[in-house]
């Protein structure tokens, strides 16, 4: 890889340049201007280097096509605004029309600026009175980020149906992997072939939705984490949106995305604009090198947390809605006697709130329950020198409470009567500034006289129908910028408070969120070995430190099967750590256990928060292998894991990928102890400490642990002196 740097050269001036090139991060794109409409992306990928302006344009002329038989009299390309008027058959970037009139832009070049790494391209089609603005920037990162904004400059309203941004990927990508799921089992991955036609992927759910797919790749059949060229879109938006996969008789491929439109949901009038969500795009040899950039980005924001990812306790597998006082500062005494830092109150705390049938959107403490209010608790948690946090679901409301009695008018609806409900819920709409003035005024007060550190944002069904009411207009988009309205006015209030992204879990996981809070709950699911699929391909794109990921309780309460502490620490340790388990119920001993992997995590906390993720490809999945490698590369920790039992016993060779080939490794066992039965007949011998190289345990590798099924060895990895 190239050093980064942050270069532009161009062809002659801005009106006279033929191609544009764009370095950083490692990145490098080439736009091709010599097209009717805008310019094309022609190379996306590997930093080509501080190449001639003659060689940039060699590298664009070389993908010019020929016109071909049965086809239009003049090519069409893929600009970075495919559209029907310049000959373009597949998507087109933009669909609308003035009830039925002017459906069919023309949007030419009229300018374009660059700055850096950074390029503006300007189009406009006077007769049909639109003007678009494509934002493109090679970030630091190397990620791509494309951004539209797109105004009427006509005289009478504008409907926009779609707006999408389009990103090339090479020809000999064959094979598509996207993420499906549920909720409990969020982040499930999917391959498909790579074939002339179109792969959709679209959520109508208001929120990304568990099933929805974090990122849309394109690679070379059979790449996976550590090799094989590969391309992915992510869409930084929290609402209903569009992901597409498109290959052209043509030999074009593309990925895609956008938001996806309620009908007359965005209906521009003359003058206004639409801005799109940024489309972030990222590319590797191996997906750990394409999720790496994502990562490297969010952790270059000024608002990324900086500090250490405090232990967090979690009290809703531990207590439900049964809230007593005793109770609870028990819990917080356990809490911190393992060495806790955060306590986290979760739901039943407020006005009416004794199950999930009522409550929801009266935000005061229930004095019957409480009734000297959340003090007691608060004192005792922040005496003890943690961090008080707790939980809201402001978007939600239950029909049994006195906010849906007297405001029934603030309840999204698409007619007279109510959505289908789901939890017993209903949604709130934010959209109604009343609504919204409520929701944050109850917010910024429970976190002033609570004194509260951290909320756990929840978001437990999905929108269906979401109007505003009798005139039955689409409120969906509207509801998630007044949402980000609300969190950045909470984050501008309260510097130093951190917010959780949860929604049924992963139900709302996105970029678009996580610039407004500070980890996602990743799935209600704590089952280790479901755990495993879902944090590896979460991690695609969002960093671990931002993953919420807590020990569960031994029988797990998703999925009724028993797992050992070992195991469900060990597989969070790669995460934000947390606890989801009534600690009251621990002897001395099963709490010195509980602290001694407290310990663990806190001396991991560190490179997780700064560190490469890497996983090993393996043919055998029998046996799960990943670990977190520093950014120096001196340190190193990997988790090797049984999920079930191997072909082969002993189970052969694994490899640690992500050390730096040329350094020596000091490598040895941190957990299980030798005292643990294991099925072995004969010690493991290397687990007391070998020396080798990086390049031979990327390689070669070293015999994995005999391990019985739900187990997990811990193995720790530092240069040697």
């Amino acid at each position: 890889m190239h050093s980064p740097s942050t270069v532009a050269s161009m062809i002659g001036g801005p009106t006279m340049s033929s191609a544009l090139h764009l370095r950083d991060g490692g990145t490098s794109i080439v736009l091709d201007l010599r097209t009717d409409s805008v310019p094309t992306i022609v190379y996306w990928g590997d930093d080509l280097g501080d190449i001639s302006a003659a060689a940039v344009d060699g590298l664009a002329l070389a993908a010019v096509p020929q016109r071909v038989s049965g086809g239009l009299d003049v090519t069409a390309r893929l600009t970075l605004l495919p559209q029907p008027s310049s000959g373009w058959l597949g998507t087109p970037a933009i669909q609308g029309h003035r009830t039925g009139r002017g459906f069919s832009p023309r949007l030419a070049l009229t300018d374009i600026s660059v700055d850096g790494a950074s390029v503006t391209v300007s189009a406009a089609d006077e007769r049909r009175g639109l003007s678009a603005v494509i934002e493109l920037e090679v970030t630091p990162a190397g990620l791509l980020r494309q951004r539209l904004s797109l105004t009427n400059t006509g005289d009478d309203d504008y409907t926009l149906d779609a707006a999408l941004l389009f990103f090339p990927v090479p020809a000999d990508a064959d094979e598509i992997l996207d993420t499906s799921g549920r909720h409990l089992r969020e982040r499930s991955p999917q391959r498909h072939a790579f074939t002339i036609g179109s792969h959709v992927r679209e959520s109508r759910r208001g929120r990304p939705g568990a099933d929805s797919t974090l990122l849309h790749a394109a690679g070379r059949r059979g790449f996976g984490f550590e090799s094989g060229l590969v391309h992915g879109v992510h869409l930084a938006w929290s609402g209903n949106h569009r992901l597409v996969a498109e290959r052209t008789p043509t030999a074009d491929g593309f990925l895609a995305a956008g938001e996806l439109f309620e009908p007359g949901e965005v209906i521009l009038a003359p003058g206004q604009t639409y801005r799109s969500p940024d489309a972030l795009g990222s590319w590797g040899e191996g997906l750990s090198a394409l999720s790496a950039r994502f990562h490297d980005e969010l952790r270059a924001r000024p608002s990324h947390v900086a500090r250490p990812r405090p232990i967090t306790l979690n009290t809703w597998e531990a207590v439900y809605f049964d809230h007593d006082v005793e109770r609870l500062l028990a819990l917080a005494d356990a809490a911190d006697s393992v060495g806790v830092e955060r306590f986290v109150l979760d739901d039943g705390w407020f006005l009416g709130r004794r199950d999930d049938e009522a409550g929801l959107g009266d935000w005061y403490v229930d004095r019957s329950v409480w009734p000297d209010g959340l003090t007691p608790l608060v004192d005792r948690v922040i005496d003890l020198g943690m961090e008080f946090g707790l939980w809201v679901e402001p978007e939600m409301v239950n029909p049994d409470s006195d906010l849906a009695r007297a405001h029934p008018d603030w309840l999204l609806s698409a007619r007279e009567d109510l959505p289908l409900s789901a939890r017993q819920q209903q949604v709130l709409d934010l959209a109604n500034p009343e609504a919204s003035a409520y929701v944050l005024e109850r917010l910024d007060a429970l976190v002033t006289e609570n004194r509260v550190a951290y909320l756990k944002w929840d978001h437990n069904r999905d929108l269906l129908e979401p109007g505003d009411g009798p005139s039955g207009r689409a409120r969906s988009r509207e509801n998630v910028l007044a949402l980000y309205d609300i969190l950045d006015t909470l984050r501008l209030r309260h510097p130093h408070l951190e917010i959780e992204s949860c929604a049924s879990g992963g139900a709302r996981v996105d970029l678009g969120i996580l610039q407004r809070t500070d980890r996602i709950w990743t799935s209600d699911c704590l089952d280790p070995l479901e755990r495993l699929q879902i944090q590896k391909y979460t991690g695609l794109v969002v960093p671990p430190e931002m993953m919420g990921a807590h020990f569960s309780s031994p029988v797990v309460h998703s999925t009724d099967r028993t797992a050992r502490l070992e195991l469900s620490a060990g597989i969070a340790l790669i995460g934000h750590v947390g606890i989801e388990w009534d600690l009251t119920s621990l002897d001395e001993f099963g709490l010195a256990a509980v602290a001694r992997w407290v310990r663990l995590a806190k001396h991991y906390r560190d490179p997780v928060r700064t560190g490469s993720i890497v996983h090993a490809d393996r043919s055998d999945d029998a046996i799960d292998v990943r670990g977190v490698v520093s950014h120096d590369r001196e340190h190193a920790f990997f988790t090797i894991t049984q999920a079930r039992t191997s072909v082969t016993l002993p189970p052969g060779r694994i490899r640690l990928p992500g050390l730096d080939p040329t350094t020596e490794y000091t490598v040895s066992v941190v957990e299980p102890s030798p005292e643990h039965h294991q099925p072995g007949q004969s010690p493991l011998a290397w687990a007391t400490g070998l020396t080798a190289s990086g390049r031979s345990l990327g390689t070669a590798g070293l015999q994995a642990p005999v391990q019985f099924p739900g187990r997990l060895t811990l193995i720790d990895v530092h240069a040697t002196a």
